[in-house]
């Protein structure tokens, strides 16, 4: 179980693809490297991958094919910044809101723009994501815990507050950009629950 709450930036040093998946080496902030040891869960822009090697400052896991086909790591690139997040642990304050680290979809950035200090950023999901999305309401992109400041028939926006500018890579994407959306499960088991009432 994840917060959200990124707690630094890691940079792809390495992709090995195979019909079989993607090995990754992720180059890791110091912090991080000394946390994590092998067999740990990571989040990598959201997404909940294993770490199978641990070194001086760098990580590698394995993507398969269904999460390569679900997530933005199908077209990762060297270089490519990724924000990482370390599993909630018993007796951590939790800050965000419950992230899993299993993406429901992608999105494209469809519009950026400045409001004051903060950045509205506009989303466009896959249309059945959207039902989950409400305004004020809770959403993980690349991992990052936002609350929804408006939606409509095609899309939603998040506004980012210069700290989260800053600590994660929301503050280098662009009209285009794919990024991995998490919708709050806390939705999809309402909605489920609904189905299952007699007479809904």
């Amino acid at each position: 179980m994840f917060t959200g709450l990124v707690a630094g930036i890691g940079r792809v040093a390495h992709v090995d693809r195979s019909p079989e998946g993607a090995r990754l080496t992720i180059e890791t902030p110091a912090l991080l490297a000394r946390e994590l040891r092998e067999g740990d869960s990571v989040a990598v822009n959201g997404i909940c991958l294993t770490a199978t090697r641990v070194g001086e400052g760098s990580f590698a896991a394995e993507a398969m094919n269904e999460t390569l086909v679900r997530t933005s790591l199908a077209g990762v690139a060297l270089g490519t910044e990724v924000n990482l997040e370390l599993p909630m642990r018993a007796g951590d304050r939790f800050g965000g809101h419950f992230v899993q680290g299993h993406v429901d979809g992608l999105g494209t950035v469809t519009s950026v723009r400045d409001d004051g200090f903060a950045r509205r950023i506009e989303i466009e999901p896959a249309p059945e994501l959207l039902r989950y999305v409400v305004a004020k309401g809770s959403i993980a992109v690349d991992g990052v815990s936002l609350t929804v400041a408006g939606v409509d028939d095609a899309s939603f926006t998040v506004s980012l507050i210069p700290e989260t500018l800053q600590r994660t890579n929301l503050g280098r994407v662009e009209p285009g950009t794919t990024v991995n959306l998490e919708v709050d499960i806390l939705a999809k088991y309402v909605e489920k629950a609904a189905r299952e009432v007699p007479g809904t």
